[in-house]
């Protein structure tokens, strides 16, 4: 399990926004991944993604990497944020574009 947890810290530590989701970002194959999608390409930031579904043993990797039950997963400047529910929540509040700007990885609206 070592081999995937150094793919998965590769992952993340390559790519300042991280989600590992069900399907990509042009095809996702759930609901929840279709949500935190739509949502990171609204607020206008880059990001990585890797579909879990490509691997038992990624699929599985993720969860125990982030003690986190569910996927997606969203890992922003190498700090793992949640999954759809925080993600929408933070969205919805108005906390995830300020969050994201104070990373410097948008641009905060004037």
């Amino acid at each position: 399990m070592s081999d995937i947890k150094s793919h998965i810290q590769s992952q993340i530590d390559a790519n300042p926004v991280m989600l590992f989701m069900k399907g990509t970002p042009q095809f996702p194959q759930c609901g929840f991944s279709a949500a935190v999608v739509q949502i990171l390409d609204y607020v206008g930031v880059d990001y990585g993604s890797e579909n879990v579904l490509a691997s038992d043993e990624l699929r599985q990797g993720i969860k125990e990497f982030s003690d986190w039950p569910t996927i997606p997963q969203l890992y922003v400047k190498g700090e793992f944020v949640g999954g759809c529910d925080i993600v929408r929540e933070m969205f919805e509040n108005g906390e995830l574009k300020p969050f994201l700007a104070e990373k410097g990885l948008i641009q905060q609206d004037a």
